[in-house]
């Protein structure tokens, strides 16, 4: 009787010890790498499909320092077990089983942000793809053709079919996969704002209005501006006028424009030099954003045919040519 009680009280006194070793446990940080310590937190990755054993895993093969036994046990013990998401994670210092299994069961994937700008040309937007050093980078060695199709868009010209915003993707995530979300924007926005456009605008579709939307965009940066520059562009397409506008010229001359447009620049024909050639050119020339969008389908109404830049970042407009010259004189030749 007496091995018994000592046997109860050893029995317990073993599970007390256990369960205070359990907490102690479960809020203490995990040990990670050395390379942790400098800031810089630990990736692992969970693949979809992962049982909780195989999480457990893939945790330890990733570099915390603790027996995937046990944390399989705490994974089963908490109840949460078929809760745990796949995805990218980052792990911090001072991370405990308890907040570890708190950002596996909620998903807190690691996210980065992905900035495209108004106004940006696809070259610009590729480039800032390839300087990001936390995407996958599958467009490498792809065609423009190749890149398109890649997206969702086969077939269709790449300027202007991205939507400049800043994109929240996972770590990770494919430089495709934020150009598909980009175009996917685009598509979105230049639907709403062509369901917004003006009875009397002189664009027959989407695709015209996001072309002269793009040249709005690369004519000024003032949104009180763009209204009004749609106005001129509206009113010149209304009666065959030409745009005679500056970015369709350089847009057109690509990588051999060095930031000086010559007269012989505008007299040089091409499918963009607006000076030349009547109507809107082929395709977008930039990404526009949404005030542009709108700007291109809702235009002010004015008698304006000319603008020209004040040199305040704002344009004076004009109705006739007399008024217009004397535009020029005044803030372009200071005269």
């Amino acid at each position: 009787m007496r091995f018994l009680k000592q046997l109860l009280v050893f029995t317990l006194l073993s599970a007390t010890l256990a369960a205070g070793w359990g907490v102690w446990w479960l809020n203490t940080p995990l040990t990670l790498p050395d390379a942790t310590r400098a800031e810089a937190p630990l990736d692992v990755t969970i693949t979809p499909g992962s049982s909780a054993r195989a999480v457990a895993r893939q945790l330890v093969e990733a570099g915390v320092d603790t027996p995937s036994s046990v944390l399989y046990a705490w994974f089963r013990l908490s109840g949460h077990a078929r809760e745990i998401k796949a995805g990218a994670y980052e792990l911090a210092l001072g991370t405990t089983p308890r907040s570890l299994l708190d950002k596996l069961v909620r998903g807190e994937q690691a996210l980065r942000s992905v900035v495209f700008l108004e106004g940006w040309n696809i070259r610009e937007v590729l480039a800032a793809l390839r300087a990001s050093p936390d995407l996958t980078q599958d467009l490498e060695g792809l065609s423009m053709a190749q890149v398109m199709a890649l997206v969702g868009q086969p077939g269709r010209h790449p300027e202007g079919r991205f939507y400049p915003d800043t994109y929240r993707v996972v770590k990770h995530a494919s430089a495709s996969s934020v150009l598909q979300l980009a175009a996917q924007t685009m598509e979105q926005r230049l639907s709403e704002a062509w369901a917004q456009r003006s009875a009397t605008t002189p664009l027959k579709n989407p695709e015209e209005a996001l072309i002269l939307a793009s040249i709005i965009e690369k004519e000024t940066a003032q949104d009180s501006d763009r209204a009004m520059i749609g106005g001129v562009f509206s009113n010149r397409l209304r009666i065959g006028m030409r745009l005679q506008t500056d970015p369709t010229v350089i847009y057109g001359l690509g990588e051999s424009f060095d930031g000086n447009l010559r007269r012989r620049d505008l007299e040089r024909d091409s499918a963009y030099n607006t000076y030349i050639r009547a109507g809107l050119p082929p395709t977008p020339i930039a990404m526009p954003a949404m005030a542009s969008l709108l700007a291109a389908v809702r235009p002010a109404e004015t008698r304006a045919l000319y603008f020209v830049a004040r040199g305040d970042g704002f344009s004076q407009f004009s109705a006739t040519l007399d008024e217009h010259n004397a535009a020029v004189r005044r803030f372009i030749l200071r005269r």
